[in-house]
């Protein structure tokens, strides 16, 4: 490998960012499969992106490559993982444990890509003081007395529309720096706060959507 892990760029198109994960699902099983070197025409075949812009979202990580023989994946994976933040621990809060979020607290697997969730918030008596895969429930007014005690940055959003900003505001008050939010209410935040939006229901329109329109 010449060169091997280098500085990062500052600023990542968002394109890029969301592309990024796809490569290294894929260049993953590709070493599970024996392989030691990768291409980027070789990720391009599995899914399906143009090899050129394949190059151009790695050029980002600045990983160099082999003439011919491609980047080796053992490095391609560090660096991929280190960039997209999986390789650090990020804990989070997640506010609204009903059947998305209760979902969210089970799913085992964020904790591989680099996310902890550390306590969940909810105003349902029949949850506070419970715990769900040995995440604890607190009541959603003691957000800020608890929040005092650990160093949590990021805050998961599965609340009903009706009341994520007020929760979104909440978060903010109390420190939170980055909101995942899972509602299809877009949510305003001071522009110091990070916010990624993942609507369900959008996702579904946009399929059901194209669906349609390729049966008639």
């Amino acid at each position: 490998m010449n060169g091997g892990l280098m500085k990062y760029s500052d600023k990542v198109p968002e394109p890029t960012l969301q592309r990024l994960p796809w490569y290294l699902s894929n260049i993953k099983l590709m070493r599970e499969k024996g392989e030691t070197y990768v291409s980027s025409t070789q990720i391009s075949k599995q899914i399906n992106i143009d090899a050129s812009q394949v190059a151009k979202d790695l050029s980002y990580v600045r990983i160099s490559g082999r003439t011919r023989v491609g980047y080796e994946i053992d490095a391609l994976i560090e660096v991929l993982e280190d960039f997209l933040g999986f390789t650090r621990m990020h804990k989070a809060f997640l506010f609204g444990v009903g059947s998305l979020g209760g979902a969210l607290l089970r799913d085992s697997g964020l904790h591989h890509f680099g996310l902890e969730i550390v306590g969940a918030f909810d105003v349902n008596p029949m949850l506070v003081g419970k715990e769900i895969n040995g995440i604890p429930i607190y009541h959603s007014d003691d957000f800020e007395r608890i929040m005092k005690d650990m160093q949590v940055n990021i805050g998961i959003l599965t609340v009903p529309i009706n009341i994520a900003q007020e929760i979104t505001d909440k978060m903010v008050h109390g420190g939170i720096k980055a909101v995942w939010n899972f509602t299809p209410f877009r949510i305003r935040v001071p522009e110091n706060i990070v916010v990624q939006n993942t609507s369900l229901y959008a996702h579904l329109a946009v399929m059901f959507n194209r669906l349609t329109f390729n049966q008639e």
